[in-house]
């Protein structure tokens, strides 16, 4: 460890956040070099190519072969399928001398498509399965939490492609249980959740979330059924609409004053003390009313255009939820220079009436279903209307998965209710299909002679990240603690006796460790015991050996730095009971 490149550090960095941010640096692992960039030390690398190993080992298991594509990529792919203008500013965008636009490559569909294409030609060549395991680039805003969000970040990705949607089927089945397999072996706590597929493209979609409270994604799911979705993937169960009849049976919609009501809860104060005579044995609640959120959106290349949304009063808009549902058009709220561009939106006491007049598309919450009733804005200042009936009164455009989804709301498949958790997206499944076989008419000569043309499945592992979420599940307050199938080190022997003899005996100790095929970190520093114990936990090796003062009665000590446990062993036997017990 003398010898060893590394320097732990003692307080925690300032800008981190996450345990896995503070623990990282101080123990030596990784160095910020700037915003979302991180050096890989010695230590540090060593558990990655580990995380590495298993991914590639678990891949080749499955038939998928790995090839390595150039992180500097050509314009003209991702101008062909659109993505060029639809990562918008999450692209990092460069030119070479000549003036010609490159990217760095944030995920690489289009070349493997490219590349299956310019190989490949007949049914008889398929399935086929590429992978591989690369550094990313993606210009992340605000780059946070260490290497959980950075970015670079080192990334694999496969593509699987097949002449038909079984063959697909097959391949997405293979992918999932590899994911399972890996992070099994990484000792993770996760679930497997469904998703959206956002600028991917495609269809079917899994996510797996590894368990963290630090994690930037919600998932929820039912406890009773083992449904389990993100949050931007969670549909809302509609409640049944009423009939034609029961509709024109209802009270026609009433206009009122409602004095400084331009808030839910203002309004809900007025509701309750104006006598209502449909709410007549009952407070009115925010879940009455119906608010419309306006925004501003641009799908890529277009122009900003109004949208309207109607959730109910009681729920808010989802950040995550609208962006996912819009996906790949961007999105703002409007402000008080855009109302003013129009005069028909009121602030405050925004209704339908005025967003069908003036060709503002409007969506709406599964939740607005025909035959319910609300409270909503007048389009005047100081006026809302009472009862305005949804498939009479007003209609919508469509619908959209906006509002928030909060625990106890009903599970898409009717089995109880949902519960929420955070996670940390660990690996992506996706059933791509066509999107960019057509893009490129990847087509190879099929059975019957004619043209087939091939379908694609995308799946991600975020391998950098892997070792972040290990260190987030697995520390504790003294320290890192690597599962053993991570470590950088299989023990680490602490020399924590300045004699001679035992200071001897303990590299004759490290030589034997060694002999026997256990990769052996040697603290033969001349610090303080103290000092060593502090690095020993901090580091995170799961079995340390402490050559101390027992060492003057023939036994040194054997630490597992998960349970806590130590215990004795004779120096004569310490190899061979120290393999023993690491397995």
């Amino acid at each position: 460890m003398s010898e060893l490149f590394l320097r732990t550090l003692r307080d925690d960095p300032a800008d981190a956040e996450v345990p896995s941010h503070k623990l990282l640096i101080r123990a030596g692992y990784v160095r910020p070099i700037g915003p979302g960039l991180y050096s890989w030390l010695p230590l540090g690398l060593k558990v990655l190519r580990k995380i590495e190993g298993i991914v590639r080992a678990e891949m080749n298991a499955i038939g998928a072969q790995e090839i390595l594509f150039p992180a500097l990529l050509p314009r003209a792919p991702y101008e062909q399928t659109g993505r060029w203008t639809e990562y918008g500013d999450g692209l990092f965008r460069l030119q070479d001398r000549r003036k010609n636009d490159y990217l760095l490559g944030p995920t690489h569909e289009e070349l493997f498509t490219l590349t299956v294409k310019g190989e490949y030609s007949s049914y008889k060549d398929f399935p086929v399965v590429l992978y591989q395991i690369q550094a990313k680039y993606r210009d992340e805003a605000r780059p946070r939490a260490g290497i959980l969000r950075g970015r670079e970040f080192i990334m694999k990705d496969s593509y699987s492609f097949d002449v038909d949607d079984a063959g697909l089927q097959r391949a997405y089945d293979a992918h999932r249980e590899a994911y399972q397999k890996i992070f099994d072996r990484l000792g993770l706590r996760y679930v497997i959740v469904s998703a959206v597929s956002g600028a991917m493209g495609g269809s079917a979609s899994e996510e797996f979330l590894a368990e963290s409270e630090v994690g930037e994604d919600t998932f929820v799911r039912c406890l009773e059924s083992g449904y389990a979705a993100n949050v931007e993937a969670v549909t809302t169960p509609a409640p049944a609409g009423l009939s034609d009849d029961e509709i024109a049976a209802l009270p026609a919609a009433v206009e009122h004053d409602t004095p400084d009501t331009e808030t839910i809860a203002t309004l809900v104060d007025w509701a309750n003390s104006a006598g209502l005579e449909q709410f007549a044995g009952r407070e009115v609640s925010a879940a009455d009313t119906l608010k419309n959120v306006l925004l501003k959106v641009r799908v890529p290349g277009g122009d900003w255009e109004l949208l309207a949304i109607g959730v109910p009063g009681d729920r808010e808009v989802d950040d995550k939820r609208l962006g996912a549902a819009l996906e790949p058009a961007e999105y703002s709220l409007l402000e008080a220079a855009d109302f003013a561009k129009y005069p028909f939106l009121v602030k405050g006491y925004i209704g339908p009436k005025a967003l069908r007049d003036n060709g503002v598309r409007y969506l709406l919450d599964p939740r607005v279903v025909p035959g319910t009733a609300w409270i909503t804005g007048a389009d005047a200042p100081n006026r809302h209307v009472v009862g305005l009936v949804a498939g009479r009164d007003f209609t919508g455009d469509g619908t959209i998965e906006a509002a928030d989804v909060r625990d106890g709301d009903p599970s898409p498949d009717g089995a109880g209710a949902l519960v929420s958790a955070r996670g940390i997206e660990i690996g992506h499944v996706f059933q791509l299909g066509r999107k960019y076989t057509d893009a490129f008419s990847a087509d190879v000569l099929g059975e019957d002679g004619k043209p087939v043309r091939l379908t694609m499945g995308s799946y991600g592992i975020g391998v950098s990240r892997l070792v972040a979420v290990i260190a987030e599940q697995q520390h504790d307050e003294l320290g890192l603690r690597w599962p053993a199938s991570v470590s950088p080190f299989d023990v680490h022997l602490v020399i924590a006796n300045k004699d001679e003899q035992a200071r001897a005996g303990a590299t004759e100790l490290a030589d034997e460790l060694d002999r026997r095929g256990l990769d052996v970190l040697l603290d033969d520093r001349t610090a303080s015991p103290g000092v060593k114990f502090k690095d020993a936990e901090l580091l995170g090796v799961p079995w340390i050996v402490v050559v101390g003062r027992g060492w003057a009665n023939g036994v040194v000590e054997l630490r597992n730095r998960f349970t806590g446990e130590t215990r004795e062993i004779p120096v004569a036997t310490a190899a061979q009971q120290i393999v023993a017990a690491i397995g």
